[in-house]
């Protein structure tokens, strides 16, 4: 798992890592970011990690202000020489919230309830896997849509989804093809054609679209966070991302 340290202390943060190192080989500390300032501009230009410690009262703020301004899923373990903030670290999702100077033993334990946090879910059992497979002559079935239906004047066409770069949502929802053409698809919100596609190569950058990961030839960062994302030619779209799903568009691209 990777980590960052969020922490304003040289010292404490040195000793939180060399603890973090002892009770938790399967760690990686990504970094140490000593205020807000360096910390915004970390998540701007990185994929957030599996873990943060993060300090409370910082130098230049309260770390709860990162929370607002970015939409971040990693698993959050507070450190804080105070109690007072405790409750609004749980409302906020955290993990656990260790009072300084930081036992190893509670350190340890805050660790695991992270590792737990991160097994991920079996969604499809082994027992109803082998049945899909011996229905389909050893071959899984795909759990996505595998083409799309157009009309073209008085006929059907099917464009496979491997050929879409995109799908926008105009008057009217489109679909763009790696090639350059341009569809109508019938169907009557983006939210329909999102749950058909896969994930780990679509992702919904904004209400207008949804991106296909080797459509993008280009991002940009813009000073207030955002993201501009530009699609390889034919198609040449510019498509804007939010500065609060920003973080979590890195950490889908960044893989």
């Amino acid at each position: 798992m990777k980590a960052v340290i969020i922490e304003d202390e040289v010292l404490v943060a040195r000793e939180l890592a060399a603890k973090i190192n002892m009770v938790a080989d399967d760690v990686e500390i990504v970094t140490t970011l000593p205020s807000l300032k360096t910390a915004r501009k970390w998540f701007m230009e990185n994929a957030e990690p599996d873990i943060l410690f993060m300090d409370i009262q910082l130098g230049d703020g309260i770390s709860f202000q990162l929370l607002d301004e970015f939409s971040l899923q990693s698993m959050i373990v507070f450190t804080s020489a105070y109690n007072e903030y405790a409750i609004k670290a749980f409302k906020v999702n955290g993990i656990d919230y260790i009072l300084k100077p930081v036992d190893e033993e509670e350190l340890k334990r805050a660790i695991n309830k992270c590792r737990e946090r991160r097994q991920p879910v079996k969604i499809v059992p082994d027992d109803l896997m082998r049945m899909i497979k011996s229905f389909s002559n050893g071959t899984p079935l795909s759990i996505f849509k595998e083409k799309f239906i157009v009309q073209i004047r008085h006929q059907w066409l099917p464009v496979n989804t491997s050929e879409i770069a995109c799908f926008a949502k105009e008057n009217l929802h489109y679909l763009h093809t790696f090639a350059g053409d341009r569809y109508i698809v019938d169907y009557n919100t983006l939210e329909e054609i999102e749950e058909l596609l896969d994930p780990v190569k679509y992702y919904r950058a904004n209400r207008q679209y949804i991106v296909h990961i080797d459509a993008i030839q280009s991002i940009q960062l813009h000073d207030n966070q955002k993201l501009t994302l530009t699609l390889k030619s034919p198609l040449k779209l510019s498509i804007d991302i939010s500065r609060e799903k920003a973080p979590a568009f890195k950490k889908w691209f960044d893989r």
